[in-house]
């Protein structure tokens, strides 16, 4: 799957996303609108396939993503400096991949609620990053996008935790129906971000 530009000559270009009935505005303006990216750096090739496609979308919104160890690197403590970028930044997108893969173990240990992961299941864990960055976007009050893998849980990657929905991590090449489906979802919270940033 590959982006291709249509429509070259005219002062707003379309990028289409080839196979799928999906079009957004890409704007020529140079300034690109920043946008933190919550996402852990060491990823599976189907998990960075996934990130790709969904970075792929902020492209053609001219946003561009920040995140801490890609795009940005601590002078200071890592956290600290967490706050700095998303102070600059116009939204988040919270990626929740698994992280830690437990097949044994205990909950609440202790407590009348304790119970045991099942002997054939297991538990997945996303990286606490994904916890920390989420509560510092929405105490700065930003247009937050979440999506999570099959299986991922917890804090603001639960339904009903905040206001937002929370979607279904994309796979690596997504079908046209759910490139749509993306596209409709992007341009909401576009339309929110982009109103943060120039303040209307």
């Amino acid at each position: 799957m590959r982006i291709v530009d249509q429509d070259q000559e005219t002062p707003s270009k379309v990028a289409k996303w080839e196979g799928a009935d999906c079009c957004l505005p890409k704007s020529l303006n140079l300034m690109r609108i920043p946008v933190f990216v919550s996402s852990p750096t060491s990823l599976s090739p189907r998990q960075e396939g996934s990130r790709a496609a969904l970075i792929r979308f902020l492209d053609d919104l001219n946003l561009e993503p920040r995140a801490l160890g890609r795009s940005d690197y601590p002078t200071e403590f890592p956290l600290r400096e967490v706050l700095v970028i998303a102070k600059h930044c116009a939204g988040g997108l919270i990626l929740g991949f698994e992280q830690f893969h437990a097949t044994n173990g205990t909950w609440k240990r202790g407590t009348k609620e304790e119970r045991q992961v099942p002997s054939k299941g297991s538990v997945l864990f996303p990286t606490p990053w994904n916890q920390l960055e989420a509560g510092i976007l929405f105490g700065l009050e930003l247009p937050v996008l979440i999506f999570r893998e099959d299986g991922i849980s917890g804090g603001v990657l639960d339904n009903g935790v905040t206001d937002v929905f929370v979607h279904k991590m994309p796979p690596p090449r997504p079908r046209s129906a759910d490139l749509n489906s993306l596209k409709e979802v992007f341009l909401k919270w576009y339309a929110r971000v982009s109103a943060r940033y120039y303040g209307t």
